[in-house]
């Protein structure tokens, strides 16, 4: 189960792990961008179910992972992808904005690794990805929403991999880097943007969204086996 799957790096994510022999289940906000990732589940002739959920409506979580289980059976993988990222000054963010970003990329994230691993753990094992980003490495100006929440899904994925392991559930997260994505259009000149991560980049390109699908698609097979409460940067050599 993909959750954001209708953002870049979720539909990347999604149809990777498709490819991989996962019946995917995709969940996200009703809309354009979730159906397209559908579309090309079908197309491609995956196997796949997609998952109506507002992350926002803590109580839609269990909800939707139990259907998830009715339609697809038993849940052996979970990337929490799902963020929102409103661009916002810090002296100037509303406390209402900061409960939404605190809800969808910090408690959905708590509640769908809870919801999963209460699954997984009689089963004897499963695996859990939880997507931070770069930005809390370094730290980012106005998005202090973000990237607190960022840091937060670092602090869950070493936690959770140090209680669950004994359940045989292992837990990791990913860092993306500046990956184009529909996020870029926060920033007023993407030109000078690509330019500014190209400068403190070590590889001089761009990522591609596939790139970050295939470090998801280590980290949930068996060549990851051994491997638990680690956080990996996906960014080209810009944090070290």
């Amino acid at each position: 189960m993909i959750t954001g799957a209708g953002g870049a790096l979720g539909r990347a994510t999604a149809l990777r792990l498709a490819a991989d022999g996962f019946a995917v289940a995709v969940l996200g906000r009703e809309g354009e961008e979730l159906r397209e990732t559908a579309n090309l589940l079908t197309r491609a002739g995956h196997q796949h179910l997609v998952v109506v959920c507002d992350l926002r409506e803590s109580a839609s979580i269990p909800r939707a992972i139990s259907d998830v289980e009715r339609e697809l059976g038993p849940l052996t993988a979970v990337v929490n992808n799902a963020a929102v990222y409103p661009p916002t000054p810090f002296l100037d963010i509303p406390l209402a904005e900061y409960e939404e970003v605190v809800q969808v990329n910090q408690t959905a994230y708590f509640l769908v690794a809870q919801e999963s691993a209460k699954r997984m753990a009689p089963r004897g094992g499963g695996t859990i990805v939880n997507v931070s980003s770069i930005t809390f490495h370094g730290g980012w100006p106005n998005l202090a929403s973000y990237v607190s929440t960022k840091g937060a899904a670092v602090g869950l994925t070493r936690a959770l991999a140090r209680e669950l392991g004994a359940s045989g559930i292992r837990v990791n997260a990913v860092s993306p880097g500046a990956f184009p994505t529909k996020a870029e259009e926060i920033h007023e000149d993407p030109e000078q943007y690509a330019q500014w991560v190209m400068d403190r980049q070590s590889l001089k390109r761009r990522g591609d969204n596939d790139e970050l699908a295939a470090v998801v698609s280590f980290l949930v097979g068996p060549d990851a086996s051994f491997l638990t409460g680690q956080t990996l940067n996906v960014d080209g050599g810009w944090v070290m």
